[in-house]
């Protein structure tokens, strides 16, 4: 399968004057970024938890508001490096000011689980001598495939497949972590299949798995070139 042509969609739409639109790429965006962003500001800036959620929430309402991504230009730099860089200028101003961002009256403006994600850094705290760009951009993949597989889970359940999102996850998905030797013959009997069953079942999950993957990543870049970058760094493959 080949791979779709990039599409602005999501940056362009939160960019958009359509109201409406830009309300839906906004939505799309937070849900894209929001855990990578949270994460930096804890590691990168040492910010407590109640500080990098007040961080997050007010960023993304500035991103918004104030058209925080209006200057962004994809000749230039890729858009997570061009993330960073408006994430580090956004604490910058918070810090210069002495305040903490409470918009609100102290209300969530959105509906995030940083729970979830302050337990994922506790579980995988980076070391003090991280490379915080490196850092920042693993994360963001690591976040990325893990809504795809989300995405891929529903998909799955509305076609009747479940039992194929199932193989795909007990081999694909937690299969190398947690037994690296696990086997076709083992998925047969764990699943009352044959093993033709279980090869066929998995090839049609990695095509239809692939296939969200590469549609997510096209709203989510803004040039070809980074589009296959970032092929790269979730797949591990490269372009046609």
């Amino acid at each position: 399968m080949g791979f779709p042509l990039t599409r602005n969609s999501l940056i362009a739409g939160v960019r958009s004057t359509d109201r409406e639109l830009r309300q839906r790429a906004f939505a799309a965006l937070v849900t894209a970024y929001w855990k990578p962003v949270y994460k930096y500001f804890r590691v990168r800036w040492r910010a407590s938890p109640e500080d990098a959620q007040d961080l997050t929430q007010g960023f993304f309402t500035e991103v918004l508001e104030k058209g925080a991504f209006d200057g962004y230009d994809p000749d230039r730099a890729r858009f997570r490096t061009y993330l960073r860089t408006c994430l580090d200028g956004f604490v910058a101003n918070e810090r210069r000011a002495a305040r903490r961002l409470k918009r609100g009256g102290g209300a969530a403006l959105l509906s995030l689980d940083f729970l979830d994600a302050e337990g994922e850094l506790r579980r995988q705290e980076p070391a003090a001598d991280t490379d915080l760009d490196a850092y920042f951009q693993r994360e963001w993949v690591r976040h990325v495939f893990g809504l795809a597989v989300t995405a891929f889970e529903r998909e799955c359940a509305a076609s009747g497949k479940t039992g194929y999102f199932a193989l795909f996850k007990r081999y694909d998905v937690d299969g190398p972590a947690a037994n690296a030797s696990l086997s076709y013959e083992t998925l047969a009997r764990e699943f009352g299949l044959p093993v033709t069953q279980v090869t066929n079942h998995l090839a049609w999950a990695r095509r239809a798995f692939r296939r969200v993957v590469l549609a997510m990543l096209a709203d989510l870049t803004c040039s070809e070139e980074e589009f296959r970058a970032v092929v790269r760094e979730v797949l591990g493959v490269d372009g046609p």
